[in-house]
């Protein structure tokens, strides 16, 4: 008998551990941004759609000065690096000035707390320049946060998300 009420006591255990963990999923993804793949794209040039983001930022993020199309080099400086930007390729090195400038770069207090990329296709995920841009970011520390211009990016989900790495 003892035995079966040692195994009701660890199923018991188990069963709040499980709840537990999905009602904090369930809080996360509450917390995060919400992306309705539904909502029509608006067609927007390269150009509005720069100013569409910029108004974003300076409106709900006007804590932070904003600056454009900043090259990789004025964050990370004349470097020459290694690492490996493709899984099937050895690292290699990679300089900074090839990195594509960065579309925004938010500052605070004078020193750079985030950068805003955009993207049309899948620059963000295949185009080394975008590679070698998100790869000098991270070693720097700064959030990467990048959209893909094909996409409806409202506000509201821009807002979210930029925040989300902001903190």
């Amino acid at each position: 008998m003892g035995l079966f009420k040692d195994l009701l006591d660890i199923a018991g255990k188990v069963a709040s551990v499980a709840q537990e963990y999905a009602s904090k999923q369930e809080a996360e993804a509450k917390k995060a941004p919400s992306y309705d793949y539904d909502a029509p794209v608006p067609d927007r040039s390269a150009t509005e759609w720069r100013a569409f983001f910029r108004d974003i930022i300076k409106s709900d993020f006007a804590g932070y000065d904003v600056r454009e199309n900043v090259p990789v080099t004025e964050l990370a400086g004349n470097v020459s690096d290694e690492f490996k930007l493709y899984k099937t390729r050895p690292s290699q090195a990679y300089k900074a000035e090839w990195g594509e400038p960065y579309t925004f770069v938010m500052y605070q207090g004078g020193a750079p707390k985030g950068i805003v990329m955009l993207g049309d296709g899948h620059s963000h995920s295949a185009n080394v320049k975008y590679l070698i841009a998100r790869m000098y970011a991270k070693k720097l520390g700064l959030p990467y946060i990048n959209f893909y211009t094909q996409m409806p990016n409202e506000r509201d989900y821009v807002v979210g998300r930029i925040g989300k790495y902001l903190g």
